[in-house]
């Protein structure tokens, strides 16, 4: 039979040491707290709790805790138990020091995140309440490697009516992210013998350097007013895009250029891989259709809830050509990494239509953020030229020659973060030199924007 105490209190674990056990035990908990194992705030089991899990007498955690209090070490209050205080913790003799945390800047203006603040948690509650009240117990179990059958019904639905994806649930696969997906589809281009990948003159590194730990050599195509060039693509085995709206310049791949690399696929075989970042976020122009929709055969159309939700939540998709899930769940490793729950909740705010709604709030949202930095741009700043502004959450503030580095000099002593242009150029890319800021206009919070909105301004050369 069980022992009633071993559902009692929470778990705590100490080695008693020394003289006797009472002072052993005394001993254990003070330096607990001392060290900060046991956080302020932290509450204790009961003694009756702790002595049974120590196998000692109930008098003597009472007294140990009795002893602490009367020190200073612990508190304890009627009805509220007992607590460790809130003080400043000693670090353990010999231990090194913490590094210290640098200085977070003021305000936020580095591209690659929605506005966290306006995250749709009562409707994602909402989600998630349903999803789990309906979910099928073996939805707990360890799941499908492709993703929650659910939510790639639903993402097969939407894809096709949003972005013009041709989208079959059985050819989509749920990864963590863009990342993720990148690592997989580089993973599964090496074992096919791959040795090299084309991308666009300006692109997150972290996607090059992806790809090159999977052994692909990164090679950077020609970047004109019309966007990435694809007359350079030849033996390269595939090509990195973001056509709809080009990740940091801002433009859309010219539809002949769209048609050109949908030709070179098909000619040589090569796989075309569609990053569709932020297509739900368009403002002065119609929406571009996925690239995928040309030819799904030789495009993969990767995208993800990053930039329309949070990063946080972990979730993209990739819709594979008929013939590559096999290969990419053999680089997955045949296991399910997401969560079910989270994957069902997802499936419940497509299908509801709330993931419609809360698009279009945020789509008028980061819209108004948009007219108000153009405007403030013409009023004080009419030397910056702003490109890349009729889609996305960040704009390309284009400066006077020579101006980017002391620009981005005053934005640190002002503890505005921003980036430059020249973080994102490819190393071996052959392009015209551009001074310019890239500037994400969707980071901050509501409360923060007029804040941020001003630093900026005060670093632009007049």
């Amino acid at each position: 039979m069980a022992k009633p105490w071993a559902t009692f209190g929470v778990d705590l674990h100490l080695e008693p040491t020394g003289g006797g056990i009472r002072r052993g035990l005394t001993d254990a908990l003070r330096e607990a707290v001392r060290t900060g194992r046991l956080a302020p705030g932290t509450r204790l089991p009961s003694s009756r709790a702790l002595a049974a899990d120590l196998g000692v007498a109930r008098n003597t955690v009472a007294d140990a805790y009795a002893d602490l209090v009367a020190e200073g070490w612990l508190t304890a209050r009627q009805g509220s138990g007992t607590r460790v205080p809130d003080r400043t913790v000693v670090p353990p003799a010999g231990a090194p020091p913490r590094p210290r945390e640098p200085g977070r800047p003021t305000h936020n203006l580095v591209p690659g995140t929605p506005d966290l603040a306006s995250f749709p948690r009562a409707q994602w509650l909402k989600a998630a309440r349903r999803a789990l009240a309906t979910a099928p117990y073996q939805a707990l179990d360890y799941g499908d490697p492709r993703g929650r059958v659910e939510l790639r019904t639903a993402l097969a639905g939407y894809l096709s009516r949003a972005r013009g994806v041709q989208a079959d649930p059985e050819h989509i696969l749920v990864c963590a992210g863009f990342s993720h997906g990148l690592r997989l589809l580089g993973a599964v281009l090496r074992a096919r013998g791959a040795r090299t990948v084309a991308v666009e003159s300006y692109g997150l590194g972290v996607h090059w350097d992806l790809l090159a730990s999977a052994g692909l050599r990164t090679v950077p195509l020609p970047f004109d007013e019309r966007g990435t060039d694809p007359g350079m693509l030849t033996d390269q085995d595939a090509v990195l895009l973001t056509p709809a709206h080009q990740f940091p310049m801002g433009g859309t791949l010219h539809r002949d250029r769209r048609a050109a690399v949908v030709e070179w696929a098909r000619r040589t075989g090569g796989l075309v891989v569609e990053d569709d970042y932020d297509g739900e976020f368009r403002y002065d122009r119609q929406p571009v259709g996925a690239l995928q929709g040309l030819d799904p055969d030789h495009v993969v159309h990767a995208g993800t809830a990053s930039k329309s939700l949070a990063p946080g939540l972990r979730l993209g998709w990739l819709v594979l050509p008929p013939g590559l899930m096999e290969e990419v769940l053999s680089a997955k490793g045949g296991i399910d990494t997401g969560s079910s729950l989270d994957q069902l909740t997802l499936a419940e705010f497509l299908v509801s239509g709330a993931y419609d709604r809360h698009v279009r709030a945020a789509r008028l949202r980061y819209r108004r953020r948009r007219d108000a930095l153009v405007a403030e741009l013409a009023r004080r700043a009419p030397r910056v030229h702003a490109t890349g502004i009729a889609a996305g959450l960040h704009v390309v503030l284009r400066l006077p020659p020579g101006t980017e580095q002391p620009a981005l000099r005053a934005a640190a002593w002002h503890g505005l973060a921003v980036h430059g242009l020249h973080r994102y150029q490819h190393p071996e890319a052959t392009v015209e030199r551009r001074d310019a800021l890239v500037v994400g206009y969707g980071t901050p919070p509501d409360h923060a924007w007029s804040g941020a909105l001003e630093a900026l301004c005060a670093v632009l050369p007049e």
